[in-house]
């Protein structure tokens, strides 16, 4: 009788461990280059040179004032048909306190303007240190935060840190966002 027991667990325990080698099969790997399309799709748990944080490592670097902030969202363009006097106004972007927010930095091609406006941005915050720990973030399954840490890394910057799971983890743990503005 004691044996019959244990059939249930030995096939409860092998049907964990199948599905657990089936969930790694399906684990993203990091892409040699940047990632260029589908940016709103599952990401690596990994970026190689970088340090992957949650939500707690969060906010100890923010409370201690340990790392800058940059948010990667993009920002929303404009739609070129709107009827001549419509009045654009910006979709609203919130963020974590205390950021700053480099719009469509996150592309995985960048137009020369764009990587300008990354380069000296993130020089002009990081005061020229490129050691100075950088902490990349957009939301969740977002590829944005991954090409902008990637890129600082190919940049040179030695301590790039990769929040992977954003402002959306940010609140599930309860804490605010904010009203971003990007960096002019």
């Amino acid at each position: 009788m004691a044996q019959f027991g244990l059939l249930p667990i030995a096939a409860l325990f092998l049907w964990l461990t199948l599905n657990a080698r089936a969930a790694d099969e399906h684990e993203v790997a990091e892409p040699e280059g940047y990632k260029l399309d589908d940016y709103r799709s599952p990401v690596p748990k990994t970026l190689a040179g970088a340090r992957v944080i949650d939500s707690d490592d969060a906010e100890v670097l923010l409370r201690d004032r340990a790392a800058i902030f940059v948010d990667v969202f993009p920002r929303a363009p404009k739609p070129p048909n709107l009827p001549a006097g419509t009045v654009w106004r910006d979709p609203t972007h919130m963020t974590i306190e205390g950021a700053h927010w480099l719009p469509n930095v996150g592309y995985g091609v960048l137009s020369p303007d764009f990587e300008n406006y990354f380069k000296t941005r993130l020089a002009a915050l990081t005061g020229n240190d490129q050691k100075k720990p950088v902490v990349f973030f957009c939301l969740k399954n977002c590829w944005m935060s991954w090409n902008a840490g990637k890129r600082a890394l190919s940049w040179g910057y030695a301590n790039v840190i990769w929040f992977s799971e954003g402002t959306d983890a940010w609140q599930q743990a309860g804490f605010d966002l904010v009203k971003a503005t990007p960096v002019p």
